[in-house]
């Protein structure tokens, strides 16, 4: 038999192969689908949204992290809508549950307007971590009485005046430090963390060393690569290496708690003011019963893990796109220059007030918020039959809340990925449509008080300093959360010395 004859052989048995493949996966598929949709019956059955339940276990795990590892996140949602049409939810296999996933604003909404009918669904590994007595696993009326208890001291005006001072004064030494001479390239992205947690810290545990400082930062980064991952509990994987730093996270803020009691017990006063750890010991209900100690370290952990990484990413970010966006930095510039001219020569450092006067730049952090979608998805279980968008949602199922699908969808944003702070001038956005903090009763707690951060760094920026990427083309990772690879090693150079 000649070379010829050989290689046509070959071929036929590679198309054979690949023809078999392909039939399997699509049996196998098909079969996984009927048996997770079979027990609804006929009639509920004909109800549900379009999608496929992929394979066992695994489901759309493979295709969500193929998409989001390859530099491509949106094409996992592309990849549902260009199958089934623009339904705006489908049916998928998501964490090793049957799950609805919702893009569009409409439906996003319904679902995050509708406490009664949903509840909390987030995947085991995230719950695990950041603790099931935490807000990611509370029911509406415990959620509701700790929001209460927080919010205030996170975002109200009171408490975002006494913060301010702090933030100021560490956003203004941190970049004199940044730019001294013998400063450096560093990671931007590293540091920042280092400072917005610092001042998370300050703000729910007043007066913790340095020590305890490190020890906690240092746990935070395995933590947030665990909570997207699927849980296998094996060394080697992200969700094992993230169940070791919430070990150590629980050690160290239950050694501050029984600090805290002992010297309580002792009747020693704090020289510092009451801080929300403080609160949280103090807290009691109607009846009178305070919260144990895993409920207020669930509750630190939450706080301080999202007070910190959403901060610091966004200032990076939206640092990265003024500079990359001449016209928009000098549009920002020039109304921080006017807010600096406004303010009496006897006031020391920003206020509420001058906050409240950074108009433009606060659609920049409005539209880094959008573009850079820290917070891709969150998720909700239906606690009955609901319809959404017409389809059914089973009683049990999981829904997860795509928020990037929705930011970055070119119905709701023309040109969505340019950065146009402009798009922000006008009426607010409707309900449903911009939604980094979520919406309704579960809206992020911290959300204002992050705000005031990403500015109060933007503004001292903005009038001084100029930040020099050494890799401005580096590739972009997506899990946990958006940053460059090289976490954005950079130059800080300060250009005035008028402010």
């Amino acid at each position: 038999m000649g070379m010829a004859a050989w290689a046509d052989e070959l071929w036929v048995l590679a198309a054979a192969v690949v023809a078999g493949v392909v039939v399997i996966d699509a049996v196998v598929r098909r079969a996984h689908d009927w048996v997770r949709v079979a027990a609804l019956g006929a009639e509920r059955r004909s109800r549900l949204p379009p999608g496929e339940m992929g394979w066992p276990v695994v489901g759309s795990m493979w295709a969500f992290l193929r998409a989001f590892k390859s530099g491509n996140p949106d094409a996992f949602i592309a990849s549902f809508i260009r199958r089934f049409g623009r339904t705006g939810v489908y049916r998928t296999l998501m964490f090793s549950s049957p799950t609805i996933l919702a893009v569009t604003p409409e439906a996003c909404k319904q679902v995050l307007m509708d406490d009664e009918g949903f509840v909390t669904g987030w995947p085991k590994a995230t719950v695990t971590l950041i603790g099931p007595k935490s807000f990611v696993n509370m029911s509406y009326d415990d959620h509701r009485r700790i929001r209460k208890l927080t919010a205030a001291p996170i975002n109200g005006f009171d408490a975002l005046t006494t913060y301010l001072s702090f933030i100021d004064h560490t956003v203004v030494s941190t970049l004199r430090r940044w730019s001294s001479p013998d400063s450096g390239e560093f990671e931007f992205l590293t540091e920042l963390r280092r400072m917005t947690f610092k001042i998370i810290v300050q703000i729910f545990m007043s007066g913790a060393d340095d020590a305890t400082m490190e020890a906690l930062e240092r746990s935070y980064t395995d933590l947030n690569y665990g909570m997207r991952a699927m849980a296998i509990n094996l060394p080697g994987f992200a969700y094992h290496r993230a169940l070791r730093a919430r070990r150590k996270l629980v050690s160290v803020l239950q050694g501050v708690l029984h600090a805290r009691r002992a010297a309580a017990a002792k009747g020693f006063t704090r020289s510092t003011a009451m801080d929300m750890m403080d609160r949280l010991i103090e807290a009691e209900d109607d009846r009178g019963r305070h919260l144990a100690d895993d409920e207020i370290i669930d509750v630190l952990i939450m706080y301080l893990n999202a007070g910190h990484e959403s901060s610091g990413h966004i200032t990076m970010w939206a640092t990265v796109f003024l500079q990359e966006n001449p016209d928009i930095f000098a549009r920002a510039k020039a109304e921080q220059e006017e807010i600096m001219r406004s303010i009496p020569a006897t006031q020391k450092g920003l206020t509420l007030r001058d906050f409240k006067k950074m108009h433009f730049l606060s659609q920049v952090v409005d539209e880094t918020l959008r573009c850079v979608n820290i917070s891709f998805v969150s998720f909700r279980q239906a606690t009955r039959d609901i319809y959404v968008n017409g389809y059914l949602i089973p009683k049990g199922w999981k829904v997860q809340l795509w928020y990037r699908s929705v930011h970055m969808d070119d119905q709701v944003y023309p040109d969505p990925k340019m950065f146009n702070p402009s798009r922000w001038e006008g009426p607010p956005p409707k309900a449903g449509t911009f939604l980094p903090f979520g919406l309704g009763s579960r809206l992020c707690p911290g959300n204002d008080l992050a705000k005031l951060e990403i500015s109060v760094f933007l503004h001292h920026f903005l009038l001084g300093y100029k930040l020099t990427r050494t890799n401005p083309k580096c590739r972009v990772r997506y899990l946990p959360h958006p940053r460059p690879v090289d976490n954005c090693l950079a130059r800080i150079t300060k250009v005035s010395d008028e402010h």
